[in-house]
């Protein structure tokens, strides 16, 4: 191979298959460098330098320069120690090269052989950078691609390009299977590198690949005249999608569904036969709850702040398909609103409330000391705490018909005072609490310190191990370092537990 034919073949194969000239210079430098190694008797580092615009080359011998003190220095015949590298080049650093000019090869059959498999090694691996560049800004789309095998329920697709997606068989609808040759979309989920190239990694479960596809057959969507909020999928069986009109006159479920039903059963053709429900958002929980329960009509719903969960009511008759086969409908809806949905007879929730309404009652006339007729009248309108009563704001207790400003000021008084005398007896018992023996036993711990923990609720040795870095440093005389070594000791029981259980 003269210098000539050097430039022919980085023409040649940057053409056919399409990448960068400098990425076959750099391939047939490697080679030359291969082949040099190959015909030396030593084990010397050979680089080779080819001249981008005459095909002429040029090589050398290196040695990496390392540090004096640098034990990773083993061979001689590519390493050398910086106070050696200097004698020859006043400018040598470290992790740099000395280089010494020697004979190039000439070109045999061997090392044509060897040329041309760096080349290819180089060329795939160009290829495959390609294909991740290529993909990575369609993350999170629909891809397509022509099944090209099918391996123990895995799919591979062609895409063409030298391109292929893989679809894991977890990641399929279940009782789905495809045929070599038929055509396939998926949800590109990840782009994993792999030693043999990168793998484009598709999904037909998740929720995305839902929303994906009602962006491509309703334009509404595409134009963001409807806005897609969430989705929730049972793959092949059934989902639920919830969409918002940002106009007015645009009905956002009748565009989703399409003439005839055509947009939705296009969704549906292409999900194996998933039944898909379209529901309304809305930005109020309760609303967009009894929305997604849809087909079923709720009676009536119960929103618990505190635990993120509704308790929907729905006709007895209703019920089997509120709550639909093997809890699909109900855990769709959970899913789609972020809320747990309790769903129960209406029968069922009329008791639950009344119990319910019973111990706030008994709480409220306790608590306040009020009749039942007013503590009932609390409990109607939602109040389920001393802490509502007190804070609430003052002119929403006065909507109510049945209260003035008087009892209003009585009522959140009364709460006020009740919380505070709570707040003090149980700042009085934490102040009079005796810390347990395993605490005050514990190596490192002092009587004092120990009286200082239990006031703040640290009385046994298992309260201390509970207890974070952040939450001790707070107690004062406490530093971060103390705190560490006292929490440590004190799980010194936990993992001895685990010892003997172990062992046994």
């Amino acid at each position: 191979m003269n210098n000539k034919e050097i430039l022919l073949v980085v023409d040649a194969v940057s053409n056919e298959k399409r990448v960068p000239k400098e990425v076959i210079f750099q391939a047939i430098e490697a080679a030359l460098a291969m082949a040099t190694r190959k015909g030396s008797d030593s084990e010397l580092d050979a680089h080779v330098i080819i001249d981008r615009e005459t095909g002429d080359y040029e090589t050398f011998r290196q040695w990496l320069i390392l540090a004096d003190d640098n034990e990773e220095f083993e061979s001689p015949e590519t390493q050398i120690l910086l106070s050696e590298a200097l004698k020859k080049d006043s400018e040598a650093e470290v992790e740099g090269y000395i280089r010494e000019p020697m004979d190039s090869v000439e070109f045999g059959r061997i090392a044509a052989q060897t040329a041309k498999q760096v080349i290819v090694q180089k060329v795939r691996e160009a290829e495959r950078a390609q294909v991740v560049e290529q993909y990575q800004e369609k993350l999170g789309q629909l891809i397509h691609g022509t099944v090209k095998r099918v391996e123990r329920g895995n799919v591979i697709l062609d895409l063409g390009g030298n391109a292929e997606a893989f679809i894991p068989r977890e990641e399929m609808i279940p009782r789905e299977s495809f045929r070599t040759g038929d055509r396939v979309r998926g949800y590109l989920k990840e782009i994993r590198p792999e030693g043999r190239g990168p793998q484009l990694i598709l999904s037909r479960i998740v929720p995305e690949m839902l929303i994906e596809l009602f962006r491509l057959e309703v334009p509404e969507i595409s134009d963001d005249m409807i806005e897609i909020k969430g989705a929730a999928r049972d793959p092949g069986l059934r989902a639920k999608i919830a969409v918002l009109a940002k106009e007015s006159r645009i009905d956002p479920v009748g565009a989703c569904v399409g003439m005839r039903g055509s947009r939705v059963q296009a969704v549906t053709n292409e999900l194996g036969g998933e039944r898909v429900d379209i529901i309304v958002w809305d930005e109020e929980p309760a609303r967009f709850a009894i929305n997604a329960m849809a087909p079923a009509e709720v009676l009536s719903i119960i929103v618990d702040e505190d635990s993120h969960s509704m308790d929907i009511a729905v006709d007895n008759e209703q019920l089997s398909q509120a709550i639909g086969r093997g809890g699909q409908n109900v855990r769709l809806a959970s899913q789609l609103t972020g809320w747990d949905l309790n769903v129960m007879s209406a029968e069922d929730a009329e008791q639950k409330a009344e119990s319910e309404t019973g111990g706030l009652i008994e709480l409220f006339k306790t608590e306040l000391n009020v009749d039942e007729d007013l503590a009932l009248i609390l409990a109607q309108e939602g109040f389920s705490s001393l802490e509502e009563v007190a804070y609430v704001p003052e002119q929403e207790m006065l909507e109510i018909d049945e209260f003035d400003i008087d009892i209003v000021t009585e009522l959140r008084s009364r709460a006020r005072e009740m919380l505070l005398t709570k707040a003090i007896t149980n700042e009085e018992q934490l102040e009079s609490a005796e810390p347990a023996q395993d605490l005050l036993d514990m190596e490192g711990m002092t009587q004092e310190l120990a009286l200082t923990f239990a006031s703040k609720g640290i009385v046994t040795l298992d309260d201390l191990a509970d207890q974070s870095v952040d939450e001790l440093v707070e107690i004062e005389g406490v530093d971060e370092q103390q705190a560490a070594t006292l929490i440590m000791k004190a799980r010194e029981s936990w993992f001895a537990d685990e010892t003997v259980e172990a062992g046994e």
